[in-house]
């Protein structure tokens, strides 16, 4: 027993270590992780899911270190509108659809919140306002991940096949994938103008956790005080502006950037490594049909209005 314990260790770190060649990219890793989940299991299941979070957070500041402040601000305030279009349309139709299907209501808010706004985190952000329990948390998050391996593969895939612009895919990207994540790991096979975009975007939305979480509260007549506000985007933005004002140092930001996307491959190994069939087994087939038909409408309907004005 503790021999092959010891050899699915040994394994882990081996994948991890592969991740850091050139060759092995977001969606790679993430495939890399799902069949080891499905195969070997992570040995290091619960750890990995911490190490995620702040990982993600690590690389999404180092890739600021890479982007322009002015342009990626400009960015912000094209996508801005579309952005609250967007949540407002995804909230409400989660509402309705969770009814139709007849889907816990707190299991059916923390999909809808997931899919609205930055999946894991908005999950994260608002469960414990709901005093969501375990198990509802995990059939949400478990929803959420699974829609976001597909994004991951299937999105860029899509946007070549649209001859998306770098600018088209990066907001259908921010607007469409539940985690930033995935977000972040599509753009980047994208291009770095999509990253740009998607990374920028996307972390402009994140901020909308802060209004959800004081509506919830409202709503649930709950503590204030439990809500979750995603301050390492400070730093994101801090790292633009480093970038921008000090172009001197380009030799060290470009290696930032190379660690960052490395870190960001490693993370979606991870992300890949806790998607294990127990794990699609326990989302359940109404809570998924939701997640699936919120996700494919945001998906169609923001590709579509893209494609129309942008």
């Amino acid at each position: 027993m503790l021999a092959v314990l010891n050899f699915k260790k040994i394994v882990f770190f081996v994948l991890v270590a592969i991740c850091l060649f050139p060759f092995v990219n977001a969606p790679i890793a993430l495939v890399m992780g799902i069949v080891m989940a499905n195969t070997l299991a992570n040995p290091f299941e619960a750890s990995s899911a911490n190490t995620v979070k702040w990982l993600l957070k690590f690389a999404v500041v180092g890739l600021g270190f890479g982007m322009n402040f002015y342009s990626a601000v400009q960015a912000g305030k094209d996508g801005l509108i579309f952005t609250m279009a967007t949540i407002a349309l995804v909230l409400t139709l989660g509402w309705i659809l969770g009814k139709i299907l007849n889907v816990d209501p707190k299991t059916s808010f923390l999909v809808s919140s997931g899919t609205a706004i930055c999946g894991g985190s908005a999950i994260a952000a608002v469960a414990p306002i709901i005093d969501a329990d375990s198990k509802q948390i995990s059939v949400a998050l478990g929803t959420v991940f699974i829609l976001n391996a597909a994004a991951l593969l299937f999105f860029p895939i899509v946007g070549h096949y649209f001859e998306l612009s770098q600018f088209q895919f990066g907001l259908w990207s921010a607007i469409a994938i539940h985690d930033t994540s995935s977000v972040v790991g599509a753009a980047s096979e994208y291009g770095a103008d999509a990253l740009e975009t998607a990374t920028t975007i996307k972390l402009g939305r994140a901020l909308w956790i802060i209004p959800l979480s004081i509506l919830t509260v409202y709503l649930n007549k709950k503590n204030k005080n439990k809500i979750n506000i995603p301050y390492f985007i400070g730093l994101f933005i801090l790292a633009m502006v480093v970038n921008t004002m000090f172009p001197q140092y380009e030799p060290v930001y470009t290696w930032i950037v190379l660690v960052a996307k490395k870190a960001l491959v490693v993370t979606l190994f991870l992300i890949g490594s806790g998607l294990s069939i127990r794990i699609i087994r326990s989302v359940g087939a109404k809570t998924f049909l939701q997640g699936l038909l919120l996700w494919i409408v945001i998906s169609i309907v923001s590709l579509a209005v893209i494609i129309s004005i942008y």
